[in-house]
């Protein structure tokens, strides 16, 4: 017999035959082309596995031919017959003759890595259906200790980790690719206005010392209350959303060119009270007055044509209350699925509920979480943290990392840990008695050069500098913005 039988001819479908898909023939194939020229594995290893074949007899053929390969041993007919005489699927097929058969059937080695792409296809529409099936099969089975919205999560993870399977460039990469890819990223901060590499923020001082927002990061934003944390936070979240463009990337594909999709969870304000902050500061109207409608008619039309400008705005707001880890990763997962994702933010850290009973495990597994988050969805991701009391005990209030509650697992996830400082707001406290002139001399001195001030103290940046980036604050319209400095008020002037 000069040609292989195929256990079943073509490719079969679940639909036409009543089995699962697969192609029997491209597995014959590519396995001959194997078994006659080892260094065809090299080329599909990246791209299929055992676990991939249709066939149990030829995910075993391919498994051992694998584990040789991987010794520097030859994996022929010949040396593969031992191992598999008194395989009882292989006696089936004919014995240790179906490997020298297989090996007569080889295509070409420039064609394996088409042949094992199109056996994975057929492995993830298998594990697809499967899927589907272990979904309906579970939401059938009434049990109280399955709630539906946890079987949600569930099937919406197990169909995000089936997407981003089997990419063929994960694992080991040349140095020359390495150093490719890191040309590319200077040449990009390079060609861009003002030569960042990450996403922009639009505080100048900001992205000069971070270098933009980077892919992959976690960021921790932390201050003590009424210190402006989730004001900044809003501030960047509208910035980056605001110059949101859409274009063709360096490597081909389509995605954000200038600032990006914002997901912002909202776990301690309502989606209504965020969007009034970011309202505030676009239409420059008094938070205050805005809740109170004390607004004359200008005013009331400069909002109105504020909110009609933020429409198009790509920022989304999520504002379930005490949200765990697991279902805050897979609605992240869902909105760039769904619309693109460039920048994530979470206010705060410790509203988000982990599996642990202690505490400590439990920031830390959050922590880890976000950072996970970061990575799987190439994303910077800022999350705003609270600073323990112990700061209100200094003389110097300035913020430090040991400052951060529960810091340990927190300043060792983040990529960037910042704080935010207001002097105003301490010396605002200290205003000493009407009687003492002079005392009441130098502090309103002391709150004239505070006024309209913030810090953003760097406090731990892995790949940059630490320092202190000075901001302006505007109170009223909660919104932070470049501070000029006195060196520069000339050229401003001078601009008008």
């Amino acid at each position: 017999m000069n040609e292989i039988a195929p256990i079943q001819n073509g490719t079969a479908t679940a639909d036409d035959t009543g089995t699962l898909p697969h192609n029997i023939e491209a597995e014959q194939q590519l396995l001959g082309a194997i078994l006659t020229n080892n260094d065809t594995y090299d080329r599909v290893a990246a791209i299929i596995g055992p676990q991939h074949f249709y066939d149990p007899v030829h995910a075993r053929i391919y498994e051992i031919a694998a584990a040789r390969i991987a010794k520097n041993a030859l994996a022929s007919p010949v040396t593969l017959k031992a191992f598999l005489e008194d395989d009882e699927g292989l006696k089936e097929l004919g014995g240790p003759a179906y490997l020298a058969r297989l090996a007569g059937a080889a295509i070409s080695s420039f064609a394996a890595r088409d042949y094992a792409q199109m056996i994975y296809d057929l492995a993830i529409r298998r594990q697809l259906i499967q899927l589907g099936r272990d979904i309906s099969d579970k939401a059938g089975h009434v049990d109280v200790a399955s709630e539906p919205k946890e079987q949600i999560v569930e099937a919406e993870q197990a169909l995000y980790k089936l997407g981003e399977a089997g990419q063929a460039d994960t694992g080991f990469q040349s140095f020359l690719r390495a150093v490719t890819d890191a040309v590319n990223v200077a040449n990009a901060a390079y060609q861009r206005e003002g030569g960042l590499a990450g996403v922009a923020t639009d505080l100048t001082d900001m992205d000069k010392m971070l270098g933009g927002l980077h892919k992959s990061d976690l960021l921790i934003l932390a201050g003590r209350p009424s210190m402006g944390k989730t004001s900044l936070a809003t501030n960047i979240a509208f910035n980056v959303a605001k110059a949101y463009k859409r274009g063709k990337l360096a490597d081909g594909s389509e995605g954000a060119v200038d600032g990006g999709v914002v997901g912002f969870f909202s776990l301690e304000m309502s989606a209504e009270q965020l969007a009034g902050r970011i309202l505030a500061e676009a239409s420059e109207i008094s938070s205050h007055k805005i809740r109170q409608g004390d607004m004359n008619e200008a005013e009331f039309r400069r909002f109105v044509e504020a909110a009609k400008a933020l429409e198009a705005c790509p920022l989304y707001i999520d504002d379930t209350a005490a949200i765990p880890i697991s279902q805050l990763a897979s609605r992240a997962r869902r909105l760039k699925r769904t619309h693109g994702l460039d920048l994530l933010i979470v206010d705060y850290l410790q509203l988000v509920r982990g599996t642990s009973d202690n505490r400590v495990q439990e920031i830390g597994e959050i922590s880890m979480g976000l950072k996970a988050i970061a990575k799987e969805l190439s994303i910077p991701v800022i999350a705003l943290s609270q600073l323990s009391r112990q700061v209100e005990n200094r003389e110097d209030k300035r913020p430090q990392l040991s400052d951060l509650r529960e810091s340990g697992s927190i300043e060792q996830d983040a990529d960037v840990v910042m704080f935010v400082y207001r002097g105003e707001y301490y010396k605002e406290r200290e205003k000493p008695d009407d009687a003492n002139l002079e005392a009441m001399a130098n502090w309103q001195d002391e709150m004239a050069r505070l006024h309209g001030k913030a810090e953003v103290i760097i406090g731990k940046q892995r790949h940059g500098p630490i320092g202190t980036i000075e901001l302006s604050f505007e109170a009223q319209f909660t919104r932070f913005g470049n501070l000029v400095k006195p060196w520069q008020q000339n050229a401003v002037s001078g601009d008008f």
